[in-house]
């Protein structure tokens, strides 16, 4: 380590009260709330890539779906005995899903953010099926959730000119003797997660006191009496020095199992990973293209796991408007897309996790077998999977391009219920110093609602002094309501339609 090392940017934040590590969407979220509530606190951001929200937030690798449970089936069991169908999860994650667009309304309103447009844009969302026992469980789901005031705008049909009217790519060249039925809930939203957090960033890093620093790595994570003391190398020059911070957050994506293990606390003990890559089809024939408004979720497929949901997407990005087909999964042993490594995984190994690992392997060994097929698919057999969906689709309108890697957190618990799964996981220490995200989706729609939890913990002081609290509520007007109460219907119409108009949206 040099004795007077050269820090990259000048105006880096010594002995913060805040350090992030990853400038990506979590980190983006939790350190605006934090400078919202108290503009005396300190953050300082460190970031591998040459700028913000460049691997698993950016628009190309993820799937851009405001999750709300409008149209994820993923989020609603198959029936119970009775018929009817479990909708807690995805109510819980719709709730979640208005805490991130009120605060993102009131970025807008507060001019944090300048135009919306930028980041999220009106999308319907619909749900697609075909086959007889399918079509029932639609219709089943369609009238668990209709009954309550987050889903009473949808509609059901097994109509194909109706289906066709919403998505006429659905129905062309469909086989007319096969049952098919969808679901439309025109309040949906297609979300440039990566515009977004670079929006945050860029009025972030011009208040007092915070910083964010691009080309740095995190290669030393230490306990120092009170403060945590980190080592940061610069990717280009090599150089390296320290700083300290009260309370650090690991939001680096596939890159926070390594970090959390190097910080050695107990509750990452026996933590492993397993990172598995993304591939979309592209689509820019505006020909094709201008025909899709929508985002539709379709039904498991049978050769893949249960979170492995094809999807056809109409998105808004660089500029312009494309479809894109999948996921593809696909077998990597990197942790992160453009500044992982190949020995991501085995260096993830540990004593600790050896044996949770290795049971893990053993009973998924289907997935394993499945990801190194979908790994060596050639364009024909993708094409077969896209035209489950558009049965006239043309290969030459389409091309491969890779996504980002998930890396999903395995815990002792994961061995019987297979290690793909939605969700996310928070890792705190018991001190709360040190906070880390792990998981996958709905994590990048739910962000506000994680960082809030992450502020409960660590900065219990927001919650419960009046001078912080009445400034949390006006960002966050549902903060403590429980929106999803019956009683509460007309406080979430409320809401849910200021956001709506100030964020250019439809309900």
């Amino acid at each position: 380590m040099t004795q007077n090392p050269i820090i990259k940017n000048s105006k880096e934040i010594r002995d913060p009260d805040v350090i992030l590590i990853g400038a990506g969407v979590m980190s983006a979220h939790l350190g605006s709330l934090l400078k919202k509530l108290d503009p005396r606190i300190t953050i300082q951001c460190y970031e591998v890539t040459d700028e913000p929200a460049r691997e698993s937030s950016d628009g190309w690798n993820n799937a851009g779906t405001g999750h709300a449970g409008l149209c994820e089936l993923s989020y609603t069991p198959f029936r119970e005995p009775d018929g009817s169908v479990k909708i807690h999860k995805a109510l819980e994650i719709f709730e979640q899903f208005e805490e991130t667009r009120q605060f993102w309304s009131y970025a807008v309103e507060s001019g944090m953010v300048k135009n919306p447009a930028q980041f999220i844009r009106p999308v319907p969302h619909v749900s697609f099926v075909h086959g007889q026992e399918m079509c029932d469980f639609l219709q089943a789901r369609h009238r668990c959730l209709a009954e309550h005031h987050f889903f009473r705008s949808m509609v059901y049909t097994q109509d194909r000119k109706t289906i066709s009217e919403w998505s006429p790519l659905l129905i062309e060249q469909r086989d007319p003797a096969q049952a098919v039925a969808a679901t439309y809930m025109r309040g949906g939203t297609d979300v440039n997660f990566g515009n977004i957090s670079r929006a945050l960033f860029a009025w972030l890093t011009n208040q007092e006191g915070c910083c964010i620093s691009t080309r740095c790595r995190i290669i030393r994570l230490l306990r120092d009496g009170e403060r945590w003391r980190l080592t940061i190398r610069e990717e280009q020059t090599g150089d390296m020095w320290t700083n300290t911070a009260k309370f650090v957050f690991v939001g680096a994506g596939g890159g926070s199992l390594p970090l959390l293990q190097l910080a050695g606390i107990p509750e990452a003990k026996g933590l492993g990973g397993f990172p598995i890559g993304g591939q979309w089809l592209v689509c820019d024939n505006a020909n094709v293209v201008s025909r899709h408004n929508a985002k539709v979720y379709g039904q498991p497929q049978p050769e893949a796991p249960t979170m492995a949901v094809p999807h056809l997407d109409r998105r808004h990005l660089d500029g312009k408007e494309w479809l894109l087909f999948g996921p593809f999964a696909s077998w990597t042993t990197k942790f992160l897309h453009k500044k992982g490594s190949i020995f991501d995984l085995p260096r993830s190994v540990k004593l600790d996790n050896l044996a949770t690992l290795i049971k893990i392997a053993a009973s998924n060994l289907d997935l394993v077998r499945y990801l190194v097929d979908q790994g060596l698919q050639n364009m024909t057999r993708r094409m077969e999977v896209l035209r489950r969906f558009y049965p006239a689709a043309q290969t030459e309108d389409w091309k491969l391009m890779d996504a980002g890697i998930r890396v999903q957190a395995i815990k002792k618990t994961d061995g019987e219920a297979g290690i793909v799964h939605y969700g996310t996981e928070v890792i705190t220490s018991a001190d709360c110093s040190i906070s880390a995200l792990l998981g996958a989706s709905p994590g990048a729609s739910v962000c506000v609602h994680i960082a809030l939890e992450v502020i409960r913990k660590s900065f219990p002081q927001y919650f419960t002094q009046p001078e912080f609290s009445s400034q949390l509520q006006a960002m966050i007007p549902s903060v403590g309501q429980n929106i999803s109460k019956s009683e509460n219907a007309a406080l979430f119409e409320k809401i849910h339609k200021h956001c709506s108009d100030i964020l250019g949206l439809v309900d």
